[in-house]
């Protein structure tokens, strides 16, 4: 096997396992909000602590290999899987609650760049490679509900060591791919191109991906709550919602990586984003469950392929540099728009909050025909 594919395998392999680390959480935060009686805003700020490690992860990802080098940075920051689901199991305080899940973000946010770099840069055809590594880790996301609810039974912590110790996995899978160290990070040091800083596309799709960010994190982490919180779905059926919003998600990215290619890019990410705003805005005034569900599964279909079909058409200005840019600053998105969700929640309820949504789903179909507009009056 050469030294792409090798690269590759491993970036999928370890998207894969960042599937059940980074969905896991949308769980574990209803089971902690119910174990410790935390209010919506406490939940909320519990997500957006993950979101802002993710953020702060995706830019020191794009700056310290230079000076560290990538394994180095890997091996720090991908530590916080292990780390941040252990403290978990330590203490109810929020505070402590708060920065755990922050540590759990920096894992998130790392694991994301560097096998967004790694794969991008060693697959023949890049928009196929990353709808194949989002679906990795949609197979993740699809195992960790099922894998909490078998634990779950044994008590509130196990579920948390088991994950804890699939993130060490995850650490020692992207250490043992030969990532470059810090001599070797200096010896191959070349001035890194600024230009796209410069492109109006590059800050527009930048803003589309922010918007996908706030849309699918804010129901991953607070659909569960929703559903119970409306009587919609109940018990461990709840969190089962997230089994069927990645097998969705699952389907439809093999879909467009094997069967239906996409061959004008913002054109099906304007599609995307209007059947994300028809179907979320039908998917919260669902009252019965067979419609919630229905609804959910469309939704999570149509909203599959806008991340890797958005960062694939980054083109050429994709690099750790760049991603580096890109993915925290539209990782904002998955900070406030669960925050706000919960600020709302708590003001005038979780319906009115959870509808504020339909701002970011909608921002996908716009910033894509805006986008689309601008690349056919070249």
């Amino acid at each position: 096997m050469n030294r792409a594919k090798k690269l590759q395998i491993t970036g999928f392999t370890a998207f894969f396992l960042s599937g059940i680390c980074a969905i896991s959480s949308s769980v574990i935060v209803s089971v902690l909000q119910e174990t410790y009686g935390f209010s919506f805003g406490t939940t909320g700020t519990l997500l957006s602590a993950m979101s802002i490690g993710n953020m702060v992860a995706s830019f020191a990802a794009g700056l310290l290999p230079s000076k560290i080098g990538t394994r180095n940075t890997v091996a720090l920051l991908c530590f916080g899987y292990f780390l941040g689901y252990l403290m978990m199991t330590a203490s109810g305080v929020a505070a402590f609650l708060m920065l755990a899940f922050f540590i759990v973000g920096l894992a998130k946010g790392c694991t994301i760049n560097t096998c967004t770099v790694m794969v991008g840069d060693n697959s023949p055809d890049r928009t196929r490679g990353m709808n194949i590594m989002h679906a990795c880790y949609a197979c993740g996301a699809l195992i960790c509900p099922f894998l909490i609810s078998v634990l779950l039974v044994r008590g509130a912590k196990l579920p948390l060591i088991a994950i804890a110790l699939l993130g060490l996995v995850l650490w020692a899978v992207l250490l043992s791919a030969g990532l470059p160290g810090r001599a070797a990070e200096r010896a191959n040091k070349q001035s890194v191109p600024l230009d796209f800083l410069r492109s109006k596309k590059f800050w527009l799709l930048t803003a589309l991906v922010f918007c996908q960010n706030a849309a699918e994190t804010s129901v991953t982490g607070w659909l569960v709550t929703y559903f119970r919180n409306q009587q919609i779905l109940s018990g461990t059926l709840s969190t089962y919602t997230v089994t069927i919003m990645w097998g969705a998600t699952l389907i439809a990215r093999l879909l467009i990586a094997f069967v239906f290619p996409i061959k004008d890019t913002f054109k099906a990410l304007a599609g995307m984003g209007l059947l994300c705003t028809i179907l979320y805005g039908a998917m919260v005034f669902s009252a019965t469950p067979v419609m919630a569900v229905v609804l959910l599964f469309a939704f999570a279909f149509a909203m599959a392929g806008v991340n890797p079909v958005a960062i694939a058409g980054t083109g050429r200005i994709m690099n750790a540099t760049s991603m580096g840019v890109l993915l925290p600053i539209s990782s904002l998105g998955a900070i406030i728009m669960p925050w706000i969700i919960g600020m709302v929640a708590d003001s005038i309820g979780l319906r009115a909050g959870m509808f504020c949504n339909l701002v970011p789903c909608a921002g996908i179909l716009v910033l894509s025909l805006i986008i689309r507009r601008m690349e056919a009056n070249r």
